[in-house]
């Protein structure tokens, strides 16, 4: 079989989980356009067989991302799995419609981003949340050995 197929991605499962079970189910090559963090939901077009080479083409192509955040307060992982290590009233000025829009037209356009640690970006083959939490269990993991 050869074509793409568009998954809605559910939280909680990895961007590799779906294309090995399409893998399975179809017995032929497959790859996605764009990992997505565990945590993400969304559309994960899923090419199958010959429409794999489509996929260069496929992930240069712009993307429009939806969010919901929770503003002052700050995490360890950057995200809400982590344990909040920061927290601090937000100032309704900072709300308004005109300030939120100034901040969102300073997104439009090309960015340059650090990554945090806790992102789907491999390093050495390896996604860097999967260090990052492999470290921060070794910690837990220390703590726990400590208070024996």
């Amino acid at each position: 079989m050869d074509g793409i197929i568009i998954i809605n991605k559910e939280q909680g499962c990895t961007s590799h989980d779906i294309v090995n079970k399409i893998k399975k189910k179809f017995g032929s090559k497959v790859g996605h356009t764009g990992t997505l963090d565990p945590m993400a939901t969304g559309v994960l077009p899923i090419l199958i067989g010959k429409a794999t080479k489509c996929s260069k083409y496929l992930i240069e192509h712009d993307k429009i991302y939806e969010v919901t955040l929770t503003l002052g307060t700050k995490t360890d992982t950057l995200d809400k799995e982590g344990k909040i290590i920061e927290q601090e009233q937000v100032d309704e000025n900072i709300l308004k419609q005109e300030n939120v829009e100034k901040v969102l037209t300073s997104f439009i356009g090309k960015q340059k981003q650090i990554p945090p640690i806790y992102s789907a970006i491999k390093v050495n083959g390896k996604k860097l949340y999967e260090y990052a939490r492999k470290r921060r269990n070794s910690k837990n993991r220390a703590k726990r050995y400590r208070n024996i």
